[in-house]
């Protein structure tokens, strides 16, 4: 199989042009065409002459495919399967909401991180996906099936985006950069179990939003439902945010799945703003959706709503999520595959 030129690097695509005893200036083309024009053909590249055209074509693959399935939600949601090779497949969730449009992306096949309450937990790890398969989804998902263009990107998809921070940042950097995409930064989050030293070094590295999985902030409950939290605590985690600017452009939030008798009283609440203390963020209370071999039930709607009042009373923002795709299994903690399993 040869290899795929979206996914890599202005830098990388200048060695490709190279080697083929290319201008150097060849590489700069062939980003604008990968990631600008977003071409799925070396023949479409009309600045590009036939014999480089035919060099690169034997020697390099654009590196797009399709999707193998999507599935449509009532509510306007597509969830799509990609193959990853070896009988894998990872899933990516496309959501419109009126004039934003998000594409929630997958950067492993599985996860490491085993929370109790992840459907894409329960697979275990299966595979890194490379920056070549994630820039693919957001290529090949969304537009690309005659949907509204993107406004956004969240590393929310199946996997621990920090436990591949090598190829996050390459695809951060695509999406970026004046050569790629040229987003702002603020188009794109990338959400978390607080995998540190990784979270500092993409602190410092970007300017993208954060998102940190939460959930309780009762170290020993949190523990039990989330493993992450014995080599991670949440406590030092927020110590670490609470070194970084969050109160202007760049967003810091806190996401908080809500389940009935476990983490949806008052005592948690207080515990919450306890641990939040001065860090300026918000807090997403997030529906559970049920998944199969897993004892937790959702919140009362009354709940919610109380714990929402409760943060906001005490100086912190926090919304209720709206529940998209849950019909299709692409909702929060719903990703999974048999290919991948």
């Amino acid at each position: 199989m040869l290899p795929p030129l979206i996914g890599m690097t202005l830098g990388q695509l200048e060695e490709v042009a190279l080697s083929g005893k290319m201008p150097k200036f060849v590489g700069k083309q062939l980003a604008q065409w990968l990631y600008d024009k977003r071409v799925d053909s070396f023949d479409q590249m009309a600045n590009i002459s036939k014999r480089n055209r035919e060099w690169l074509a034997e020697h390099y693959s654009i590196g797009r495919y399709a999707p193998s399935t999507r599935t449509r939600s009532a509510d306007g949601t597509v969830k799509y399967l990609f193959p990853t090779g070896e009988g894998r497949a990872v899933e990516t969730v496309y959501i419109p909401d009126r004039e934003r449009a998000t594409l929630c992306v997958s950067s492993q096949v599985g996860c490491k991180m085993n929370c109790y309450f992840c459907a894409t937990g329960k697979m275990g790890f299966k595979a890194q996906l490379t920056a070549a398969q994630i820039i693919n989804q957001i290529l090949s998902a969304g537009p690309a099936d005659g949907l509204s263009e993107l406004t956004n990107v969240v590393f929310m998809g199946m996997g621990e985006p920090l436990d591949n921070l090598r190829e996050v940042m390459k695809v951060i950097e695509i999406l970026t950069a004046p050569w790629g995409f040229a987003w702002s930064p603020k188009r794109i989050t990338v959400s978390t179990v607080g995998k540190l030293p990784e979270l500092k070094e993409l602190l410092d590295a970007t300017s993208v939003h954060i998102a940190v999985s939460v959930h309780t902030a009762d170290a020993v409950q949190r523990a039990q439902l989330m493993p992450a939290q014995k080599a991670f605590p949440v406590s030092a985690v927020m110590k670490l945010l609470s070194g970084y600017d969050f109160s202007h452009q760049r967003r810091l939030s806190l996401e908080y799945i809500v389940w009935r008798g476990v983490n949806d009283d008052i005592a948690h609440a207080e515990m919450l703003v306890k641990l939040i203390g001065s860090v300026k963020c918000r807090v997403n209370l997030i529906r559970f959706h049920a998944i199969p071999g897993v004892d937790l039930r959702p919140s009362s709607e009354e709940r919610m709503i109380m714990l929402r009042n409760y943060l906001n009373n005490h100086g912190i923002i926090a919304t209720i999520r709206a529940s998209r795709g849950e019909d299709i299994m692409a909702a929060c903690g719903m990703l999974s595959t048999k290919k991948g399993s």
